[in-house]
Formats: C-alpha cells, sequence, structure tokens
C-alpha cells in the first residue's frame, strides 16, 4: 500500500522539505511513499525580496523539480486539518471544496504581516508581505505620478522599524525618484524603539544611521501610528503626517492553519516542535519554518521567521518525516550559527554574526554578499535529480 506525505505550503521550508523527502526515499529505493506538495500555485516566490522593484518577477518556478524528483504538485489552498482523520480539506484551482488524506503531514503554511486594530489600517495600508500586496503597492507607486504634485503624494511612511521596514524604507527614495523626479520623494520611518535600529541591536545601529542619512530616511522613534485614513497616519503624540503612501512592516504571525492543530503555541501563533520538527503530542504532524517553534542551539535560541531558518528546517522535517514512514533514525534539528544581512539601498548592506549581531562586513562589501544570497543561494536548485536531492542533505549547513 502507498503511503503520502503531504507538505502544505510551497514556501521556503515547502520546497526543502519535499526534496529532502524525495532524498531519503531515492536512498532507500523505496517506491511506495507518495510525496505530495498542496499550494496555490508551483512556484517558490522570492519573498524576502518583495521590497524590491518589479516584483513580479521574484519568483522561481517548480514544476520541472518537482518533476525530476518524483513529488507531485497539487494545486489548491488549505483551509482544515482532521487530526484524527489525518486529513487536510482544501480547496483546488477552481474554489471547489476536497479532502486528501495523508500518512504524515508537514506543516509549512508560512507567516502573514500581523495587522492590529489600528483604525483605518486595513482600508488604507500596503504591505510587502505576499507577492499579491507588493506587487499592488508597485502598482500604486506608479500611479502615483498621474496625481498632482502635494506633501501627502511625494511622502512614504512606513510602520515598523525591524529588518524589513528598514529594507523597504532605505530602497524607497530611489525607487520614488525614478517615478516623480528629482525633489520629490519624502520617506519617514516610525518605530516604537527609543532610538534608530533598536529592534536590529547597537552592533549594525551605525550602518543603518548612515544609510538613512544618504537615503533621506527620517526616523520618528518612540512613537506609533494610532490611525490610518486615506489621507495619512496619525501618531499616538497627536501628530499627523500627510501620506498616500502607508506600509507596514511591524510585525507578522504564522499561518491561521496552526489552530486547526493540537499543540502548544509562542506568542507568533507557532507550534512548539521536538528536536525532530514533529509537533509536540502530534504522532503524524511535523511544522516546518515559519510555523513552527524551534530550538536552534542548547542556549534558549529559537528559529526565526526567516528563510535562513526555514531551508534548513525543511530539509530536516521532510527527512524526518520519511524516516518516520521508512523506520529509519531521524535527525535532530540545530542551527547554532546565526547571521544577518540588510540591505540598506544605495549605501549598501550590513553583514553581521551572532545573536548579539556583531557587524563584520559594511557598504559595497556587504552589499555584494547581499545580492549574492538574494540571486543564488536563496534559489532553489536547478531541475537536475541528482543536483537537487543531494543539496537537500539535512547535513548540509545553510551558514559555513
Amino acid at each position: 500500500m502507498t503511503s503520502r506525505i503531504l507538505i502544505i505550503g510551497a514556501g521556503f521550508a515547502g520546497v526543502w522539505s519535499a526534496l529532502s523527502a524525495a532524498r531519503l526515499l531515492d536512498q532507500a529505493q523505496r517506491g511506495d511513499v507518495r510525496i505530495s506538495v498542496l499550494a496555490p500555485q508551483p512556484q517558490l516566490r522570492i519573498r524576502p525580496r518583495f521590497y524590491e522593484a518589479d516584483v513580479h518577477t521574484l519568483q522561481a518556478p517548480l514544476e520541472a523539480l518537482f518533476d525530476v524528483v518524483g513529488v507531485e504538485f497539487i494545486p489548491g489552498t488549505a483551509d482544515s486539518i482532521d487530526s484524527a482523520a489525518r486529513q487536510v480539506g482544501y480547496r483546488d484551482a477552481d474554489g471547489q471544496p476536497r479532502q486528501l488524506a495523508y500518512d504524515r503531514l508537514i506543516l509549512a503554511a508560512g507567516s502573514q504581516v500581523a495587522r492590529p486594530a489600528v483604525p483605518g489600517l486595513a482600508e488604507h495600508s500596503f504591505d510587502v508581505d505576499q507577492m499579491e500586496s507588493a506587487v499592488r503597492l508597485e502598482q500604486h507607486l506608479h500611479g502615483l505620478a498621474s496625481l498632482p504634485a502635494s506633501p501627502a503624494r511625494n511622502t512614504v511612511v512606513v510602520c515598523g522599524g525591524g529588518f524589513t521596514g528598514i529594507e523597504t524604507a532605505t530602497e524607497m527614495p530611489p525607487r520614488l525618484r525614478a517615478i516623480l523626479g528629482e525633489g520629490h520623494a519624502r520617506v519617514v520611518l516610525i518605530d516604537r524603539g527609543a532610538s534608530v535600529g533598536t529592534a536590529l541591536g547597537a552592533g549594525i545601529t551605525p550602518a543603518i544611521v548612515a544609510a538613512s542619512e544618504l537615503a533621506g530616511v527620517e526616523w520618528l522613534t518612540g512613537t506609533s501610528v494610532v490611525a490610518v485614513d486615506a489621507g495619512g497616519v496619525t501618531l499616538d503624540n497627536g501628530e499627523y503626517i500627510a501620506s498616500k503612501t502607508v506600509i507596514w512592516t511591524a510585525g507578522v504571525k504564522a499561518s491561521p492553519l496552526t489552530a486547526q492543530v493540537a499543540g502548544e503555541r509562542d506568542g507568533f501563533g507557532r507550534l512548539r516542535v521536538d528536536d525532530h520538527l514533529k509537533v509536540i503530542g502530534q504522532a503524524h504532524i511535523y511544522a516546518t519554518g515559519d510555523v513552527a517553534w524551534a530550538a536552534v542551539d542548547e542556549l534558549g535560541n529559537h528559529a526565526l521567521m526567516t528563510c535562513q531558518h526555514a531551508i534548513p528546517m525543511g530539509r530536516h522535517s521532510g527527512n524526518n518525516a520519511m524516516a518516520d514512514l521508512l523506520g529509519q533514525a531521524p535527525i535532530a534539528y540545530r542551527q547554532p550559527k546565526y547571521v544577518t544581512c540588510l540591505d540598506l539601498g544605495d549605501w549598501g548592506a550590513a553583514y553581521s554574526e551572532g545573536w548579539t549581531r556583531e557587524l563584520k562586513l559594511q557598504g559595497q562589501e556587504g552589499k555584494d554578499l547581499k545580492r549574492q544570497i538574494n540571486s543564488v543561494w536563496i534559489y532553489p536548485p536547478a531541475a537536475d535529480r541528482a543536483q537537487a536531492l543531494a543539496a537537500a542533505d539535512p547535513l548540509i549547513p545553510i551558514v559555513e
């Protein structure tokens, strides 16, 4: 009888789960396990780059890759998980309700921007969280050129001074100038932190300050947005900033599908998993990537909701789900080395190492590394069976 590993999601964790499961099955020379990926489209969307222009190009097709390694792609959107019956409910490409049975489930459904109950936020703001919303922002930016010049037209407000907010803000001035011309670009970054770059630590703050000054990005720290309307934002100190373009980057949360699985969760909604990425309390369900609350070392650090962690987590979850079915020993997930590479627009980028984010490279050197990461390292392998399966080895470190 054929068993099935069902993977929900074709993001970084989902893709690498599928490849890793296929690798172990290939090594076992078995053909009695079906590996299925359920996702809306057969493409890996390069979400870490959605702050850039030409967003619609930032994806990698998966059909040929999945075909060559023997992974089945099922177009659809999951909406329910029945762990007792081992079934997933989903809507197919035509919107029709369907069911899929599984023997092992890998939940790799990712995360989404967290929108608090700020009046007007849902109606009047943009984000760079998903390709559709980032494309909507890009279309809006180009549409600004048809409006008469005004402070509101020329001003972009970025809400949130974390990684995404900083990359979005420092990339925005040249994008605006290309659309509106010189002298018509104002970018304001609003952050609750006490000072510039608080969320990313003291090690790379000087780089953030220098890049912001070069780009002309204004920081308003120690404050937050309390309302958004069609004309701008109101801050908690009563100040009003006129803006036709408000971009929300303040926080993310795990896919709501995590609520369909019984288990302990963290503040982001991620399911707590054991060392093998199996959801604690579940015999047949693994969680990986942004939906997994997973330890990366013995020091109390946990995976972040980034592709840096999602890729190796996918390699482990796919391997371990397949090992579970094949009766083989699983491999513990550990990723003790942590790095960051923060894009800072025309100034360059800042590369740091360690959880204290010790600055190692900056400026053009950092930018060269960032381009290598963004254009090569995080993309899936070519549709070559041997190459793809070799790349899915869970013992390959993503950072040397």
